[in-house]
């Protein structure tokens, strides 16, 4: 028997790698998907953290986890579903190729102690090799069993040390989220001189806001001596008070750096309000039109309705004719045309070129109908007959403008000019337009 055992051992390998293969899964094709839906759920964090103030300020919040969860959920159902064919396949594996294997081996060894020629052999050998020999098995499997043990042991230590990384940035997002509920604003900088409204040290400090301004729910927007500080403590303007009313449309203009965005982030709760009182409308009725706007993965009518779904666009009691319409108005029709229908799905931030994207926002806008419209160099790329004809749809359906932008063709759209001279003063007086 000799000879014999190693030729079984090779055809019991071949016709179980033969077996195996006939019933394995394309483990390869399911591999590449995988990566393919792990991208696709990395791409969707990544624009959450790209595009994370014009999400912020359009409320896009709850399309954004939909669509995460959905791509999590999605990736989820496809790694579970690899992950039991390879638990059913490594168990296959196991018993067929390892211990299928060693089982031959054992059986064509004990062909002389059990069987038909047993009596002759252990008449031979005598019984004390045979009980020396079981004893060594067992002892032998045991130890093996042990060792296994305690390197498995030993290898958990290292994941629980992993683990502990996850865990401590995990602890360290929820303290900065439980202290932004609780309206502490804690950040670190370099200052050298005295600044309005912050401590200043000489070297790394944290600036921590000691007192909070109030927002009240009006049907205007005012500012009452607000400060315009930025979260880590840089104080761009020490005190600004004006007040805008539905149909006061003005337009915001200074250098950069002056605090004409600023403005806006404090004004749609981005940034935290450090002092007086600050009148504004619910969010809901304030749109934010940024210089290059957020086009989610989707659809073109997503594009135009995000960021509702589809059932909150028609609940709302909007159809597909009335986003064919706003598309008209900001001369984009062709796309639906172009693109074969509304629910044509694209990269849209490559196929659209910039004057498109800006116009795509402002039929955004009209979708939303908002009362104030906080309108941030958005049409910079669009020619000035297009330019023209939105201002005056906007004004036409209600929609009070607030723009920022120094085209001096966007004046004779506005009535109020708020301007800052990006050392820490501002001024807030009426346009007088000649007439024509």
């Amino acid at each position: 028997m000799g000879w014999r055992g190693p030729i079984y051992v090779i055809v019991w390998y071949f016709f179980s790698g033969l077996f195996l293969r006939f019933i394995s899964p394309p483990f390869g094709k399911l591999t590449a998907i995988e990566q393919k839906l792990e991208g696709e759920y990395r791409s969707c964090h990544t624009d959450l953290q790209h595009h994370s103030e014009e999400i912020a300020f359009y409320r896009g919040h709850e399309w954004e986890r939909t669509r995460i969860d959905a791509s999590f959920k999605q990736l989820m159902q496809h790694s579970k579903m690899v992950m039991h064919k390879r638990l059913y396949m490594g168990c296959f594996d196991a018993m067929l190729v390892k211990y299928g294997a060693v089982l031959v081996g054992y059986a064509i060894l004990g062909l002389p102690v059990f069987g038909p020629g047993r009596h002759e052999y252990l008449k031979k050998i005598g019984n004390d090799p045979s009980a020396i020999t079981r004893d060594y098995v067992r002892n032998s499997s045991l130890l093996i069993n042990l060792a296994k043990a305690i390197g498995r042991l030993v290898v958990s230590y290292k994941e629980i040390q992993h683990l502990a990384g996850y865990t401590a940035l995990v602890y360290e997002i929820k303290d900065v989220l439980c202290d932004l509920e609780e309206g502490k604003y804690e950040r670190i900088m370099i200052a050298d001189g005295k600044q309005a409204g912050s401590v200043i040290a000489d070297k790394k400090e944290s600036i921590i806001s000691l007192s909070k301004g109030e927002i009240i729910e009006s049907e205007t927007i005012r500012f009452e001596e607000v400060p315009i500080v930025s979260p880590n403590g840089d104080t761009l303007v020490e005190k600004i008070s004006f007040e805008i009313k539905p149909g006061m449309n003005c337009i915001v203009t200074g250098p950069n750096g002056c605090g004409k965005s600023s403005l806006f982030r404090i004004l749609g709760s981005l940034w935290p309000l450090f002092g007086g009182k600050l009148y504004r409308p619910i969010l809901e009725k304030m749109f934010y039109i940024p210089q290059r706007p957020y086009l989610p993965p989707g659809t073109l009518r997503d594009q135009i309705i995000y960021p509702h779904s589809l059932e909150q666009m028609k609940s709302k009691g909007s159809r597909d004719e009335d986003i064919a319409k706003l598309l008209e108005v900001v001369h984009l029709g062709y796309l639906i045309e172009r693109e074969g229908s509304l629910d044509s799905k694209n990269d849209w931030n490559d196929v659209l070129s910039g004057g498109e994207k800006q116009r795509v926002a402002m039929a955004r806008l009209f979708y939303h109908k908002p009362q104030f419209a906080i309108l941030d160099e958005c049409t910079s790329a669009v020619s000035m007959d297009v330019e023209a004809i939105m201002y005056n749809y906007s004004k036409q359906i209600g929609i009070t403008l607030f723009t920022v932008s120094h085209r001096q063709s966007l004046f004779k759209f506005h009535d109020y000019l708020l301007r800052f001279d990006g050392e820490g003063g501002w001024s807030f007086e009426k346009l007088i337009h000649e007439n024509k």
